[in-house]
This record gives C-alpha cells, sequence and structure tokens, in this order.
C-alpha cells in the first residue's frame, strides 16, 4: 500500500471511530405511556399511598395499648426462698448447751394470683420452711413446715364491678375502633381523591383535545381566507382577524397541556409512583370515560344510610362510649373503699420427733423418730388441719374534692360531647341534602350544555356555508367557533361534574367503599 493510501486510510479511521464508538453505548431510555383505568388508580394507590401506609400504623399501635392493659389477667408467679444462720451467746443452761445459741432457718414459697372481672383478685400459695436449733428441751428438730392457702380478696364499693375493673381495657379496646374507624376515613379520603384526580386528569386531556380541534378549525379558516386573497375575492386586511384567533388559541392549548401536566403529578403523586417509574414516563393515559347514564337516589334512604355508615358519626359515638366509661369511673371512685377479704388454708408439720427419758430438760434421749421434710406438704394438701377466716375492712376518706371535680369534669364532657354528636348528625343531613340536589341539579346541566353543543355546531356550519356564498364575514365565523369550543368545554365539565358528584355522594353516605368493593379488612392485614 503505498504511503498516500495509508495516510487517507488513517484519516478514515480517525474520522469514523466516534460514530463507531458512539453506536456501542447504550441508547437513551425511549419515552413511555402509562395506560391506568380508574381501578387501576385505586387499587396501586390503597398498595402504595403513603397517606394509608401511616394510617394503617394508627390500628397497629392502639392494638398494642390494648393488649398492654388485657395484661391485667395474665396470672402472677412469685417465688422467694430465704436461709438464715442466727448466733447469739448463750446465757443460760436451759436455753442452749455451751456458750453460743445457734437457729438454722429456711424459708420458700410460691405462689399463683389471678385478677377477676368485677375487681377481686384470687391467690393460691405453697409455702414451706425448715427450722434447726441446739436450744434444749426441743422435741421435735429439726422441724419442718409447710402450709396450702387460698386467699379471696373483693372490694364491694369502690372498685367493684365489670366496667369499673375493666376501665382501661374497655377504653383501649375502644380506642382500637376509633384507630380502625379512622383508617376507614382515610382510605374513603383516598378513593375520593384518587377518583377526582383521574377525572380532571380525563376533563384536562379531553379540553386539550377540544382546544386543538378549536386551533384546527381557525387554521383551517386562514387557510381558506389566504386562498381567496391570492385570487382576489378578499382583502389582505381581513386575514388579520384570522390570525389573531389562531394565535390566541394557540396560547390556549400550551394552557391546556400545562393542565394536563398538572393533574398528571397528581395521580403519580397519590399513587406513589416510584423514580425508576417516572424515568422515560411521557406521559399518563387515563383509558376509563365518564358515565353519562342517570343515577337515581332517594334523598330518606341515603341520609339512613348516611347515619349508619359514616366515619365521622361512628368516631363521635365512640368517643361518647368513653366519656360515659369515665363518668361511671369516677363517680364510684365516690364511694367509701369496703373491701372483703376471705381466706381458707391448711399448715402441715413434719421433722424428726425426740423422745426423752423424764424430763426433756435432762438432755436424755431414748429415741429419735425421723419425718420427711415432704410429710409437711402431704399433710397441707390433704388439708389435715382445715382453717378458715372472713374480713371486712372499711375506709372512709375525709375529704373527696378531687373525686367530685373529676365526675364533675366527666359529666360535663358527656354534654358536650353529646352536643357535638347533635351537630355533626345535623351537619350530615345537610351535606347530604346537597349532594343529593347537587347530583340532580349536574345532570340537568349536562343534558343542557349537550343540546347547547349541538346547536352550536348547527350554528357554525349554517355561518361556513352562509360564508361560502359571501353572505358572511370571517368576524362571525370565528365568533361562532368560539361558542362551539365553549359549548364542547362546558359539556365536557358537566359530564365530569356530573361523575364527581356521583363519588362525592358516595362518599358522603359512607358507601363509597362498598361501591368499588374495597374490604378493609384485606389492608390492615
Amino acid at each position: 500500500m503505498s504511503k498516500k493510501k495509508t495516510t487517507l486510510f488513517i484519516c478514515l479511521v480517525l474520522l469514523l471511530w466516534p460514530l463507531v464508538h458512539g453506536g456501542q453505548e447504550q441508547a437513551p431510555a425511549q419515552d413511555k405511556s402509562l395506560t391506568l383505568t380508574l381501578d387501576d388508580c385505586i387499587t396501586r394507590a390503597l398498595q402504595k399511598n403513603l397517606s394509608i401506609q401511616v394510617a394503617i400504623l394508627s390500628p397497629q399501635l392502639s392494638q398494642v395499648s390494648l393488649n398492654q392493659a388485657r395484661e391485667k389477667y395474665y396470672p402472677s408467679l412469685s417465688f422467694s426462698y430465704s436461709d438464715q444462720n442466727n448466733k447469739s451467746a448463750s446465757y443460760s443452761w436451759l436455753d442452749a448447751p455451751g456458750t453460743q445459741a445457734l437457729t438454722l432457718a429456711q424459708n420458700y414459697s410460691g405462689s399463683v394470683s389471678q385478677q377477676i372481672p368485677m375487681g377481686g383478685s384470687f391467690t393460691i400459695q405453697v409455702s414451706g420452711n425448715k427450722n434447726d436449733t441446739n436450744a434444749k428441751a426441743q422435741t421435735i428438730n429439726p422441724r419442718y413446715g409447710g402450709q396450702l392457702s387460698f386467699t379471696f380478696n373483693q372490694p364491694l364499693l369502690q372498685g367493684f364491678g365489670y366496667k369499673i375493673s375493666n376501665y382501661n381495657i374497655l377504653v383501649s379496646r375502644n380506642n382500637l375502633d376509633v384507630s380502625e374507624t379512622q383508617f376507614v376515613k382515610t382510605v374513603q379520603d383516598t378513593v375520593y381523591s384518587i377518583t377526582q384526580a383521574y377525572w380532571q386528569l380525563v376533563y384536562s386531556i379531553e379540553n386539550l383535545n377540544v382546544q386543538r380541534l378549536s386551533l384546527q378549525l381557525a387554521k383551517e379558516l386562514l387557510a381558506k381566507n389566504k386562498l381567496s386573497v391570492e385570487i382576489g375575492t378578499m382583502s389582505p386586511i381581513d386575514l388579520l382577524s384570522a390570525e389573531s384567533e389562531v394565535a390566541s388559541r394557540e396560547a390556549s392549548i400550551i394552557a391546556a397541556e400545562a393542565s394536563v401536566k398538572n393533574n398528571e403529578d397528581q395521580i403519580k403523586m397519590l399513587i406513589n409512583l416510584s423514580e425508576e417509574e417516572e424515568k422515560g414516563l411521557r406521559e399518563v393515559v387515563a383509558l376509563d370515560k365518564p358515565k353519562l347514564e342517570e343515577q337515581k337516589v332517594s334523598l330518606e334512604e341515603a341520609l339512613m344510610t348516611a347515619m349508619q355508615k359514616r366515619t365521622d358519626l361512628k368516631i363521635s359515638q365512640i368517643g361518647l362510649k368513653n366519656q360515659e366509661l369515665s363518668l361511671n369511673y369516677t363517680k364510684n371512685q365516690l364511694l367509701p373503699n369496703l373491701r372483703l377479704s376471705a381466706r381458707y388454708w391448711s399448715p402441715g408439720v413434719s421433722g424428726t420427733q425426740i423422745v426423752y427419758q423424764g424430763n426433756p430438760l435432762d438432755g436424755i434421749v431414748l429415741n429419735t423418730i425421723a419425718q420427711s421434710s415432704s410429710q409437711a406438704l402431704k399433710d397441707a394438701f390433704n388439708f389435715k388441719y382445715k382453717n378458715w377466716s372472713v374480713s371486712l375492712s372499711l375506709d372512709i376518706p375525709l375529704s373527696n374534692m378531687i373525686s367530685r371535680a373529676s365526675a364533675a369534669q366527666a359529666q360535663l364532657n358527656i354534654d358536650q360531647a353529646l352536643l357535638n354528636l347533635k351537630n355533626q348528625e345535623k351537619q350530615v343531613v345537610l351535606e347530604i341534602r346537597t349532594a343529593v340536589r347537587y347530583l340532580e341539579t349536574t345532570y340537568k346541566q349536562l343534558q343542557a350544555f349537550r343540546a347547547a353543543r349541538e346547536l352550536a355546531e348547527k350554528k357554525l356550519q349554517a355561518e361556513e356555508d352562509k360564508l361560502r356564498v359571501g353572505m358572511s364575514t370571517n368576524y362571525f365565523v370565528l365568533q361562532y367557533q368560539r361558542d362551539l369550543t365553549n359549548a364542547r368545554v362546558s359539556e365536557l365539565n358537566a359530564v365530569i361534574s356530573y361523575n364527581l358528584a356521583q363519588v362525592a355522594l358516595d362518599r358522603s353516605t359512607g358507601m363509597i367503599l362498598e361501591k368499588k368493593n374495597i374490604k378493609v379488612t384485606d389492608l390492615l392485614r
């Protein structure tokens, strides 16, 4: 190869290398569309929406509090053991031989205690002891003792009763119901928000299409006018109105495109779209179309359903139950403290029996009869020695000013809760009436705007026909085009408003989840 050809080859390689190398790089991700139905949006929101993920923790926290309150009914086990070695100087021959008195003592016990629903407690205890001493004149040494006892304590006035004893448990259970109801409300609000955002996105997309169609009509008229100017049937100055209208409608399209992007962002936020899913995402496409059929609603049935299903009413009703529990508890604390105690026990004794010759003080031992330490417990469990006792104790405070103030405060809280509940019920009645009326109104408006749009189409067609024969001007045609665009936007807005009115009524009556076949229990698992 000649030197000139070699140089030319090297230059070509250097020129083509960046192109070849660039072709080996990873191509940028292509724009893609996210196609969603309304059910898809709701499903994704229930799975990933951050508000729901936060709200789902509240029932779990309330369940933990309820479990803590229930711990009072868990049996309580207790054990004790002591070992004692006592040494002291011996001051008498009768006390102990030698110069020191020695006593070895061991004590042990085990018990099971159980709280009972009416405020009392029941305890079973087994105890034993061993005593070994060098004192003289002992007839049993070492000595073993055992005892089985049953103890029952029950308040009869203050602290008596199921609701009093279980006050914390009942309040915690009601708080769990409140947190679960609040979670239901959060789910309802989320479903409503995602439905509202979805139909707003549909509206913005359709509005953009209407604005584009309006621009197309203006451009077509401008093209016809330019042709008329070229052939001399129209003055060039008449083009200004058509050109101005085209520019104005292009500005409307820019605003409509921004509205679409804003509503897409709202959808992305509600369904918690990840950064990975957003990469290369060009648009969100809404597949569902709004419903146009009329929904018949009975005001009486809607009111009855709302009174049964509304979460805010349920929360207030549960709160009223807690206030009633608080009032009962505070009134109970005003009573004297009268307590009943009953005890039944069986002791047992065993050990090494010492048989003396003559007087035990002489210290002459003839024989010893040994018994095991377990014999004392056997006698106790066989109820060889039966004992029982019953006692009453009464404590009357000289002043209970704080307790009386607490009871008065609890009564005021109930009065306030009742008034608040009545006010909420009136607000619900007003809200349902307004929602039903709005649903009926929007459907009638939908029919009216549809008729107006059909008439606007006919008027524009007639004016265009007049323009072709020279009986009209650009001004009137452009005016009728704007009227048609406004009529289409108004009809579209009425369609979306009617669908939003339906879901708003379902939310007001508390039926929005049932209408969407959503089970909250599945979300709490």
